[in-house]
């Protein structure tokens, strides 16, 4: 394992267990559960995180309904089929359980990755200039993680000048977000989890664009845990 790639990836989360514990898959006979966590924003609002842990961790640990939890680890993604089409599925996968501590700041991933499509910059009736933009984050064992992240203000007319293979380093919090979609005749409510970027800044190096492209051309289709 390169382990100078978790650097790449690094979460820091703190909240309230809002959903029972529940077997999500299992890697060399190591099981693997995933619950929700409702973490506090700096407003009276709230943010439901997905959360994956090893069931190690959950044997020295209670992890139940009610209870609070801080812990160390990555945001990861990977394809999960539904209903015959793939889905990018987004989750915090904790590495460490520490002690709760409402003084620390409950949310906060600072990640470096490649952007792997062109930024789409828009501008809301209410006048806030917005950025989305998806990172390609290398992993261990030749994978990578793909992650939505959104750009406000002066922030958001920086990104969107950013071209496909720019290498960036950023830091923000992990946000959920409502929407509606329609299918067929109906909408039907849906949620998003993205990366709120408060700081962002190019990283200038020279970039192997055989490693980018391999990168984007696998986000289409791949599958990771």
């Amino acid at each position: 394992m390169d382990y100078s790639l978790m650097k790449n990836n690094k979460v820091y989360i703190a909240g309230e267990v809002v959903s029972t514990p529940k077997f999500s898959h299992e890697v060399y006979s190591e099981g693997f559960y995933e619950f929700d966590l409702k973490v506090s924003r700096l407003s009276d609002t709230y943010d439901i995180i997905p959360v994956t842990v090893s069931e190690r961790l959950m044997t020295i640990n209670e992890i139940s309904v009610g209870c609070k939890i801080s812990g160390n680890g990555q945001f990861r993604s990977y394809n999960k089929l539904e209903d015959g089409k793939s889905k990018l599925i987004l989750t915090v996968f904790l590495r460490e359980i520490l002690p709760y501590d409402e003084r620390d700041n409950s949310n906060i991933i600072e990640i470096t990755g490649y952007v792997c499509k062109e930024p789409i910059f828009r501008v809301t009736p209410f006048n806030r200039e917005i950025s989305d933009v998806l990172l390609a984050v290398n992993r261990s064992y030749n994978k990578s993680d793909y992650l939505p992240c959104i750009a406000w203000g002066r922030n958001a007319r920086f990104v969107k000048n950013f071209s496909i293979g720019d290498k960036v380093t950023l830091i923000g919090r992990i946000q959920s977000r409502e929407y509606q979609k329609k299918i067929g005749d109906e909408f039907v409510s849906r949620i998003a989890y993205e990366v709120s970027i408060s700081k962002i800044d190019l990283v200038k190096e020279e970039v192997d664009i055989d490693t980018v492209e391999s990168s984007i051309g696998a986000l289409e289709n791949y599958y990771v845990r």
